[in-house]
């Protein structure tokens, strides 16, 4: 048995034994294939962050996790923080978003390299994400942002990503 502390600060034990979850059916958030850990990005260079992770093996096509997003105030400006999502297709963007789930642990790389893609319903403020290629139990899930390169907040981030794009310029 192990033992947690609830919030009134008295202890309390539970099994220690993995319990199967499960989605109902008319569920709007489902992230049971994907769990949140350190991400295998992190380093003392790059400071140390989660990621999420395929719980399961899944097939191309599958769908990874469903979710929703919740709008933030008028006026939030996006620009100054990672963490949530641009949630229109106008520019400059002014509507940003909270996601649900371990939507917000999926880090980002390079279009066209993700092994997930996220499609927006921008006017039902929901998303689902789908994997682009077979993924394998325990491989960190990664997709595009799709304001990676213009945000301020990632302009850091675009540049690692790109790193090697100047890189290849040279080359050729």
């Amino acid at each position: 048995s192990s033992f947690f502390k609830t919030t009134n600060g008295s202890s309390t034990s539970y099994p220690s034994t993995t319990i199967k979850m499960t989605s109902h059916a008319e569920t709007k958030i489902d992230c049971s294939k994907v769990y949140v850990k350190q991400s295998s990005f992190s380093n003392e260079e790059t400071g140390m962050f989660d990621g999420a992770f395929a719980a399961v093996d899944i097939k191309e096509g599958e769908l990874v996790e469903k979710g929703l997003m919740r709008r933030l105030p008028e006026g939030f400006d996006g620009n100054t923080c990672p963490y949530i999502f641009t949630w229109s297709t106008e520019r400059p963007n002014k509507t940003w978003g909270m996601g649900s789930g371990c939507a917000p642990y999926y880090n980002t790389c390079k279009e066209g390299t993700a092994n997930t893609k996220m499609v927006r319903f921008f006017d039902e403020d929901r998303f689902e994400i789908y994997a682009n290629c077979d993924i394998k139990k325990d491989e960190e899930l990664l997709h595009t942002y799709i304001s990676l390169k213009w945000r301020t907040c990632f302009s850091e981030l675009n540049d690692i990503v790109h790193a090697d794009d100047s890189e290849h310029k040279a080359d050729a």
